[in-house]
């Protein structure tokens, strides 16, 4: 049996990205990518089950660089990729349309020999983990979900964001909850972060966060814990979300919630400003703190 802290359950997909200006790349990502990273650079012992075709988006290529994060492959025929429009320069607003899918996840695609403290899912759209996936995950340990993938659904001509119909039943099977403030109103039907928070917790999930592009703020059933983001620039805005999630977890492993969410609202402004993955160390981000939070 091999113990790891978090086992990151999601695919890699291949991204064809149209920016502000017409300009169009095509790059490998995902929000296990950005997981990922976030999570080893914070020192814990991370897991990835990446399932997709290797010959269109290898997750041990591209995790290549963190030797530490054990890559745990499984074959789909298919791989997932979407298309990304961006509207706005600071890429805040965006048309999104799923060009093929991954093969869903199935429960015997959870490895018997690898035990984790955490299991985070992060796929990409509806259908690639399924509800019964996220319940039987629960019960081999604390259960992470970042609910993009339970509201994100491809409508054909692009991508939409629906309710979790199941929402009540699974919800109390969540120890960590992540949204962001427009799935967070869908789900609740709640404008304000705070009181969708509330509902969400009330509703069974035990620490719920919401990410906004100003702040990330956390509710445990006692208190509402919030840190702003202080990024400099936004050139590195896609993975937003997941890299605050992924550094959230890894460090609530070891300390308590104000301190996990400072850290990680630190941790995500600063790799806001460089494209790609965060792929800097614990003490940039606690240098960050210093210079930015702590002055």
């Amino acid at each position: 049996m091999r113990n790891v802290d978090i086992l990151i359950v999601g695919q890699l997909s291949l991204d064809v990205n149209t920016d502000f200006g017409g300009r169009e790349e095509r790059v490998i990502g995902g929000a296990v990518l950005a997981s990922g990273f976030a999570a080893d650079a914070t020192g814990a012992k991370v897991a990835v089950l990446a399932k997709g075709n290797r010959a269109i988006a290898d997750p041990v290529a591209a995790f290549a660089s963190r030797p530490n994060i054990e890559v745990i492959p499984v074959e789909s025929a298919t791989c997932t990729s979407i298309s990304n429009v961006y509207h706005t320069a600071d890429r805040e607003r965006r048309t999104c349309r799923a060009l093929s899918h991954v093969e869903p996840y199935a429960p015997e695609d959870i490895p018997e020999d690898v035990k984790a403290r955490i299991y985070h899912v992060a796929g990409l759209m509806a259908g690639d983990v399924s509800d019964e996936m996220i319940e039987r995950l629960s019960q081999l340990g604390d259960a992470a979900v970042d609910v993009q993938c339970l509201l994100r659904r491809d409508d054909g001509e692009q991508m939409a964001f629906h309710d979790w119909p199941a929402k009540q039943k699974y919800l109390p099977m969540i120890r960590y909850l992540k949204t962001d403030a427009a799935e967070a109103e869908i789900l609740t039907g709640l404008t304000d972060r705070e009181a969708a928070a509330k509902q969400l917790h009330a509703w069974g999930a035990k620490e719920v966060m919401i990410t906004h592009n100003t702040e990330v703020i956390l509710y445990d059933g006692e208190t509402m814990y919030r840190a702003p983001l202080k990024p400099r620039n936004l050139t590195g805005r896609t993975g937003r979300g997941d890299t605050t999630f992924a550094g959230y977890l890894a460090m609530r492993l070891r300390k308590g919630i104000a301190e996990s969410l400072r850290y990680a609202a630190a941790l995500v402004s600063l790799k806001m400003e460089t494209p790609g993955p965060f792929t800097g160390t614990e003490q940039d981000v606690y240098d960050y703190m210093h210079n930015w939070y702590d002055a």
